[in-house]
């Protein structure tokens, strides 16, 4: 008898410790806390932006709350490899994009994480003056892994995914992979550290340290393999 009122009585302080450490750690880093614009990324930034995958709703609800622009998009056929699902074409978010992009909601909602939190801030930390587009090779693409005729398809073929490849600024700068990755440079820097923040918002990152096709821009999609190079 005595051994189980003990056992209660741990399990009723743990609790109570787990609650109050809850309570108290900053929201970027409660998993029970929605996903805000204003929070820094945090150690569960990923894993909510994740949940965005199973609760569109959610997902969008996000969107209006953070007062990004968008037209949905009608859903294709269920099993269809290429194809749009919960998805949306982006009007109007923090920066331009020098191409139409059309996404899965999740992943839309990454890359606005990612504007703010990781491109803005990190242009601040390097430069004086702010980016104003952002250079990408597109988002949908109804095509295999590395356009091969057989195999899986791409995050590309169902708007899961966006390749991007630069970001111009106001005075003019233009900073891109293939011409900065790997610079000991603050251009260099600033990339390497962006590439840094992508792995802790997105799922997959692939750039330049992961293989030759990936040698002139950064692969950011919301499939969680965890690869971040």
């Amino acid at each position: 008898m005595f051994k189980w009122i003990l056992l209660f009585a741990i399990l009723v302080s743990l609790g109570a410790v787990l609650a109050l450490s809850v309570r108290f750690v900053p929201e970027q880093h409660n998993p029970l806390t929605p996903l805000d614009l204003d929070d820094p990324i945090g150690m569960t930034t990923g894993l909510k932006l994740a949940k965005f995958r199973k609760d569109p709703e959610a997902c969008f609800g996000f969107l209006d709350d953070s007062q990004i622009k968008y037209t949905r998009l009608e859903e294709s056929e269920p099993g269809e490899p290429c194809g749009f699902y919960n998805a949306l074409t982006l009007d109007q978010s923090a920066l331009p994009y020098n191409a139409t992009l059309s996404m899965t909601c999740a992943q839309t909602a990454a890359l606005v994480v990612w504007e703010r939190r990781a491109l803005v801030e990190r242009a601040q930390q390097y430069f004086e003056a702010p980016p104003v587009r952002v250079l990408t090779y597109g988002s949908f693409s109804c095509r295999r892994l590395y356009g091969r005729e057989t195999g899986r398809y791409s995050q590309h073929a169902s708007g899961n995914a966006i390749d991007v490849y630069g970001v111009e600024f106001a005075d003019g700068k233009r900073i891109t992979v293939s011409q900065n990755w790997g610079e000991e440079t603050p251009e260099g820097a600033f990339l390497k550290d962006l590439r840094d923040d992508s792995c802790r918002i997105f799922g997959t990152v692939l750039g330049p340290e992961y293989n030759k096709a990936h040698a002139d821009h950064f692969h950011l999609d919301m499939n969680r393999t965890g690869i971040c190079k």
